[in-house]
């Protein structure tokens, strides 16, 4: 497959794009290969699924995209109704080739929890297994390999390859580098024409714009929605207390004031997220918050910002995006949340330094200072849930996405550890990772500040 920025930036709902919006594809695309006389459906969730399943929504996922929901599609404030409906009469609508089909379903009986069994091919790993009149007709095992992205078992060993004929294609930072210094193009474009092989101006334009609208409405309702988020962490929102506070302070003077509303978009996107409302993979939901915060501040703080501006931010974004998530991991279960937040991070840098007029050099030096200070970050999320300390993370990170943008901007682009480099620390640093420190709650924060707190469903 030839990847595009709409891989990168789907829009879904949270709170996780590995945890829920793959997971919920995966179960759509098994029923929609079912046939009509299916009666039972079994799910077991493996490894990471397992382990943060619950907390992470995967069950509610699973529920949702059996009875043929599409993330991008479902309105997040119908989901509480759908459950509640499976939950109390015990049937499931089963959207089959053939069309809709009622059968049993017991959540607690039909979602297998297996979080101590990893499968082979990712530590997101998910088997369906179809039954008519209890003989088996029908198996199949998916992997959710980070940002919504789904494979079968049987393709989890294929790389991405370019299926469409691209003018452009780059396999890592130097090779796009490389692209842009012999052609006179910036990331942007380079992005922007791979795109038209893949489609029309048209759609491309209504694409990226679709997600900006996404991104600022996630911001828009973040900043009005109150109250404690699911879970029983008791977790507050505070996007809105501080939008009230900063929308009335009258310390304009304050060098440091734009810092503050960089927090509170991030703040606004994360507590969206892990409420289960719309978001968009930036690129996956556990880090969701960091490219729309910095792309707000583009248009509170940037002179010139347009939506033009907004599309030069996407795509740079997007190309480096895909060079992540062809050459690593974009997956907190399988490299930590270096993978998530310090992928996002690197990709908000580098959009934000070819907003600014950054040369292709110094995009690039943007991308690795902010990837190269994220190294190491675990993801260990408390009680299983993406709010400690997902929420604040992104906060801080999209304030790093800036300060790594505004020092390759203040030099002239040379710099000794390339973006590639970086890249390929983090795949090995991920791999060295303990288990117990990638998406599993079994580590660091999720043992130490989780003990004793009674987690309930989202």
């Amino acid at each position: 497959m030839a990847l595009s920025v709409f891989d990168l930036f789907k829009i879904g709902i949270g709170p996780s794009s590995s945890h829920t919006v793959g997971p919920m594809r995966a179960a759509q695309r098994f029923a929609r290969e079912l046939p009509g006389s299916t009666t039972a459906v079994i799910c077991t969730l493996y490894g990471s699924l397992g382990a943060t399943g619950i907390g992470h929504g995967t069950d509610k996922a699973v529920i949702l995209g059996l009875m043929g929901n599409d993330p991008a599609q479902i309105d997040p404030d119908d989901v509480q109704e759908h459950m509640a409906k499976v939950q109390r009469t015990h049937r499931l609508g089963l959207a089959t080739r053939e069309g809709m089909r009622e059968i049993a379903f017991e959540p607690a009986r039909d979602i297998v929890l297996n979080g101590r069994t990893e499968l082979p091919g990712h530590p997101n790993g998910l088997t369906f297994q179809a039954y008519s009149d209890g003989a088996l007709i029908a198996e199949q095992t998916y992997y959710s390999v980070g940002g919504g992205f789904v494979v079968c078992a049987q393709d989890a060993d294929k790389s991405i390859e370019p299926t469409a004929n691209l003018p452009y294609p780059f396999s890592n930072a130097a090779d796009l580098v490389t692209i842009c210094t012999e052609t006179g193009m910036s990331i942007a474009d380079v992005a922007y024409a791979n795109e038209r092989a893949l489609h029309s101006d048209a759609e491309i334009s209504a694409g990226l714009d679709a997600i900006w609208d996404v991104m600022q409405e996630c911001v828009r309702k973040g900043c009005e929605r109150q109250g404690l988020l699911p879970g029983g962490l008791h977790v507050l929102r505070r996007a809105p207390q501080l939008y009230r506070t900063l929308s009335t302070d009258a310390d304009a003077a304050d060098p440091l004031r734009a810092m503050d509303w960089i927090t509170l978009y991030a703040l606004a996107v994360n507590e969206e997220n892990a409420g289960g409302g719309r978001v968009v993979t930036a690129p996956t939901n556990g880090a969701a918050g960091i490219i729309p915060a910095v792309l707000h501040y583009c248009r509170d703080f940037v002179a010139g910002f347009d939506i033009d501006a907004v599309h030069t931010f996407l795509l740079t974004a997007g190309a480096i995006g895909m060079i992540f998530k062809t050459t690593a991991s974009i997956s907190g279960a399988e490299v930590g949340c270096q993978g998530e937040v310090g992928s996002a991070c690197s990709m908000a840098a580098a959009g934000l330094a070819a907003v600014r007029g950054g040369t292709v050099l110094q995009v690039e030096n943007a991308a690795e200072i902010a990837m190269e200070h994220n190294l190491g970050l675990t993801c260990d999320p408390v009680g299983g849930l993406v709010q400690v300390p997902c929420i604040e993370r992104n906060a801080i990170a999209a304030i790093k996405a800036v300060a790594a943008a505004r020092t390759a901007l203040r030099g002239n682009g040379s710099h000794v550890v390339s973006l590639d480099s970086v890249i390929a620390t983090m795949r090995e640093t991920g791999k060295d990772m303990q288990a117990k420190y990638k998406e599993t709650a079994l580590g660091g924060l999720a043992v130490h500040v989780g003990v004793g707190v009674n987690i309930v469903e989202c």
